[in-house]
């Protein structure tokens, strides 16, 4: 996503680019005006419209702030922030993906925000982005904005299958439902057999998780009793469709693949109904969404988390400005407005009713209740380089024993989750 996360996946570039934010000189602040304050956000985390709006209301609220937001690409940002942390001259505040916050904060170049976390409504945060945004018992990323995964639908084959969107509640509800739906030429569902961010949100809803941490140690989780069941369920569900066993979500790209052909439905981000609708302009207004169903009605899916936080680095000039600009823009006023203009989950759970007009967002908030995000260590990133967990699965899919591939796919995760201790 942006979850991208795409989201997560960072880069290469070098400081030398000269493209690091140079912070002002002495305390900050000009003889003749306001304290600069350089932040760096992602490109397509605020529209220019919000950003705009946002920097006019915050310098108002804050006259002896000057705010000046630069937008940083996705590829080649993760070497970039790791120098500009290096250096003396960063940036004041950055938008880091989620799951990256571990990383730096490992290396001792984030400010530490823990004694912040009551001021800032941390009650109410996201689990999903509050959860990889501490390291070691400590909060160094503060939750900015979440996305997550939902069912995208075709309302008209569900009307012509006599399929009611809003009565699937449960697993074994949107089972019956798919199975209805997969005749007359029609694939009940789209599944690839390496979506593993699918798998993980099954895994969580059997108790279990992707792997654990034991007296310091990490272990892989697939092998156990929870992780076995989850893997069952995808199965199922994946025989409904014709997605292929070998592949994720990207080859092919699911909103071609919908766009073309007769598909009842997918597990994507909303933002994807929009690609559908432009490949094929005729499913305009065909498109529908539910939250991933859970194996009781009165629990939504569990589903991966991905997004962003915010974070100050170590060597910031300007302190007390950068938590002031981070109090602002992830506090309930602007998180509302941020939600209507990007079609965003807030930060947190008190705000989900804020995007209730939008039926996408507001079934990803409905699902980001119950998110959660991947292992909570710097050592992911070597994990997704290789993915153990999409092996899996695609051996258990193409008939291989399920117990025996998942205690191999566990060992790699251990191997790999430990190789930085």
């Amino acid at each position: 996503m942006k979850h991208r996360r795409p989201l997560t996946l960072l880069g290469a570039m070098l400081l030398s680019t000269g493209l690091v934010a140079c912070s002002s000189s002495g305390d900050g602040q000009d003889a003749a005006g306001p304290t600069v304050l350089d932040v760096w956000l992602m490109r397509d985390s605020v529209s220019d419209g919000f950003q705009k709006e946002f920097e006019a209301g915050f310098e108002k609220a804050h006259p002896g702030i000057d705010v000046r937001i630069q937008i940083q690409e996705w590829e080649g940002i993760g070497e970039k922030v790791t120098a500009a942390l290096a250096s003396n001259d960063a940036p004041d505040v950055i938008e880091v993906g989620n799951t990256q916050v571990a990383q730096y904060a490992q290396s001792g170049g984030l400010t530490d925000f823990t004694d912040k976390v009551a001021e800032l409504g941390g009650d109410t945060w996201l689990e999903g982005l509050a959860e990889p945004g501490a390291w070691e018992g400590r909060q160094y990323g503060i939750p900015y904005y979440a996305a997550n995964r939902v069912v995208v639908y075709r309302t008209d084959l569900f009307r012509k299958a006599g399929v009611d969107a809003t009565r699937i509640k449960t697993r074994d509800q949107w089972l019956a439902a798919t199975e209805k739906l997969n005749k007359d030429g029609v694939q009940g569902i789209y599944l690839p057999g390496q979506n593993w961010f699918a798998l993980a949100g099954f895994v969580w809803d059997e108790g279990g998780d992707l792997a654990v941490q034991e007296d310091g140690r990490w272990k892989g989780g697939l092998d156990t009793p929870e992780a076995l069941r989850a893997m069952e369920f995808y199965q199922r569900l994946q025989a409904l469709g014709k997605g292929p066993k070998d592949s994720d979500e990207s080859r092919p790209l699911q909103a071609d693949v919908v766009a073309e052909g007769q598909v009842a439905q997918v597990i994507a981000t909303p933002g994807s109904a929009d690609v559908i609708e432009q490949k094929n302009p005729g499913l305009k207004g065909k498109l529908g969404f539910f939250p991933i169903p859970g194996k009781t009605a009165d629990t939504p899916g569990a589903v991966f988390t991905g997004g962003s936080d915010l974070v100050v680095p170590a060597v910031a000039p300007h302190q007390r400005e950068a938590y002031t600009f981070i109090k602002e823009l992830t506090g309930e006023a602007w998180q509302t407005k941020l939600a209507l203009a990007m079609s965003y989950v807030p930060n947190r759970t008190t705000l989900a009713g804020a995007v209730a007009s939008d039926p996408g967002a507001a079934a990803m908030a409905v699902g980001a209740a119950n998110g959660h995000a991947t292992p909570n260590t710097p050592q992911w990133a070597a994990v997704e380089a290789k993915n153990p967990i999409k092996d899996y699965m695609t051996a258990v899919l193409t008939g291989r024993d399920a117990k025996a591939e998942s205690t191999k796919a566990s060992e790699s995760l251990t191997t790999t989750l430990n190789s930085g201790s």
